[in-house]
């Protein structure tokens, strides 16, 4: 049977880019369907406007460190459609750019949405059409709980849109997008107060991380509510005013109301069942959440229809922008390019751009224990970073290995504090490597630098 493209894959955001660009550089012929702006949740919505934010929030506290050192600074203020403005620009070259890169690759755009008709047809606005292999890659969006007053809120999609700077935002979710935002919006200026379940923000990180975060907002002026969830939302004449759970616990009152408790996969209207295509039961879970699915997928990114493939938010596995990118370009080599490989979900480093900012790569301190019992050993340090001696701020940066005394092997690696993302890349290479503590002394620290702290712990 002679189709219409070797490759169609049904939206344009890293997975399907890295995917559509990567299979095209075999020979194939590629289509690749977006309605929305090209580039996905990552360059629209995502990973790059909210770091401009996280950028733009730490203005003020430059300033005031700036005086430590003696410089004069005047008087700050932050014009808040400029910035707003100038992020939405930004979003939107980058996307003419992706387009670019679609074009100098031979890729065709199809602007719409597209469904599944069978196994090998898609139809986009009234338009049929057929190819040899399917690659779904649309994502994922934020939801609300089904609670009262729910409606009131918005989502991580619409705060790059705010008209004004809320004076008070309250924030429910204790994930790293309620936690970066509740960093982002008090950096700004804002008042914030945010809302959790639990009683520690970032449920799956280490323990340490959890608590010098939190604290570290904490000391910021962030109002953390913990161990609350919101039993109603109502209109009031100041904003909105949430009633919460907790028997002696005042309703909040603020202008703006951010819901970040949960993003699903984007399946809703794909046609999966015309197809033969399977789900199963994402992660999402609490109050107010009814089950939603996620396209279950083989190590190769392969659904239950042989011909049809699924990559990034979609499945629910790592939902992280460079996990799409890589599985894309695994499930591209492997079909496209005689070269068969699975992507590697082992070790994979991430970072919260929180105030202060963590990341982490490997096992947990929890993880391993439950693996190992007392065969973990855990180097960690605390301290003041030099930068702040004249600044005269009490931050702390954290730093924290976590070791299998069998083989000395450097199961884990955490931090907390300014540029934790950077270090912990370069530091995932060695974990990833299967570095020992004697490789990690053995090297040459760079001092004076946090990041050598890493290679002096005893």
């Amino acid at each position: 049977m002679a189709f219409d493209y070797d490759l169609f894959v049904i939206g344009a955001g890293s997975g399907g880019l890295a995917a559509s660009k990567r299979a095209a550089s075999f020979g194939a012929k590629v289509a690749i369907a977006e309605y929305d702006l090209v580039g996905g949740t990552c360059v629209i919505r995502g990973c790059v406007p909210k770091k401009l934010m996280v950028y733009g929030s730490h203005f003020p506290a430059l300033f005031t460190d700036a005086a430590g050192y003696g410089w004069k600074v005047g008087n700050a203020e932050l014009d808040w459609e400029h910035f707003i403005t100038s992020i939405d620009k930004e979003v939107r070259r980058l996307s003419q750019v992706h387009i670019s890169l679609l074009e100098k690759a031979g890729v065709e755009l199809i602007p719409g949405r597209a469904t599944l008709v069978d196994p090998h047809t898609v139809e986009l606005d009234g338009r049929k059409i057929t190819a040899d292999k399917i690659l779904i890659a649309v994502g994922g969006r934020p939801i609300k709980p089904d609670l009262p007053g729910m409606e009131h809120g918005i989502t991580s999609n619409e705060i790059f849109h705010l008209k004004e700077q809320p004076k008070h935002i309250v924030i429910i979710g204790a994930g790293y997008i309620g936690t970066e935002f509740a960093c982002i919006m008090r950096g700004l200026g804002s008042e914030v107060t945010q809302i959790t379940r639990g009683d520690k923000i970032l449920k799956g990180f280490d323990e340490d991380i959890r608590t010098d975060i939190q604290e570290g907002m904490k000391q910021h002026g962030i109002r953390l509510i913990n161990n609350n969830v919101v039993k109603t939302v109502e209109r009031v004449p100041e904003g909105v005013k949430l009633t919460l759970s907790g028997e002696d616990q005042e309703p909040v009152i603020a202008d703006v109301f951010l819901i970040a408790t949960g993003r699903t996969p984007n399946v809703d209207g794909l046609g999966l069942e015309n197809a033969g295509v399977n789900v199963v039961p994402s992660s999402i879970e609490g109050p107010g959440y009814s089950s939603t699915n996620a396209i279950a997928v083989n190590e190769y990114s392969q659904t239950s229809q042989p011909n049809i493939f699924a990559v990034g938010d979609v499945t629910d596995r790592i939902n992280l922008t460079p996990v799409a990118v890589g599985e894309g370009r695994a499930f591209a080599e492997s079909e496209f390019g005689n070269s068969r490989r699975a992507f590697n979900h082992q070790n994979v480093p991430t970072a919260v751009f929180s105030t202060p900012e963590a990341s982490t790569v490997g096992w947990t301190e929890a993880e391993a224990r439950e693996k190992l019992g007392e065969a973990v050993k855990i180097y960690r340090a605390r301290f003041r970073p030099m930068y702040h001696s004249l600044t005269g701020k009490q931050e702390k940066t954290m730093m924290k290995l976590v070791i299998d005394s069998n083989t000395d092997k450097v199961l884990g690696a955490h931090m907390v504090g300014e540029n934790a993302a950077e270090i912990i890349q370069g530091v995932a290479i060695a974990v990833n490597m299967g570095a020992t503590k004697k490789d990690f002394d053995a090297t040459v620290a760079i001092h004076p630098s946090v990041a050598e702290e890493f290679v002096t712990m005893r």
